[in-house]
């Protein structure tokens, strides 16, 4: 079964850049759609970005457009988040979701917290 799990969270100040990492195991991540969620307290999870399972099309949450970059290495069977220019609105816990069919896996997340 694959597991999926996060990492590369931390604090950061407003401005600043973090990249996530989401590694699988018990799979190949190029045959499903990642997606980074987030959620903050008291807050809904949101999506954040998706990566389609082909890695031909990448969508974003229109908060993080053009400060945030999904990819995909294939051979190291992980993704990542490159966030930069962040905002303190950008503090939650971030989350990996591997998809296919109707098959879900989530990570655990990793916490993410902008602040001066």
């Amino acid at each position: 079964q694959l597991q999926v799990v996060e990492s590369g969270g931390g604090l950061v100040q407003p401005g600043g850049s973090l990249r996530l990492s989401c590694a699988a195991s018990g799979g190949t991540l190029a045959n499903y759609a990642i997606g980074w969620f987030r959620q903050a307290p008291g807050k809904e999870r949101e999506p954040v970005s998706c990566i389609s399972s082909g890695g031909g099309r990448t969508t974003y949450a229109d908060s993080v457009k053009g400060r945030f970059t999904a990819s995909r290495d294939i051979a190291k069977n992980t993704v990542y988040l490159q966030m930069n220019s962040l905002k303190p609105e950008d503090t939650a816990v971030y989350y990996c979701n591997a998809r296919v069919g109707l098959r879900n896996y989530w990570g655990q997340g990793t916490q993410v917290t902008v602040s001066s």
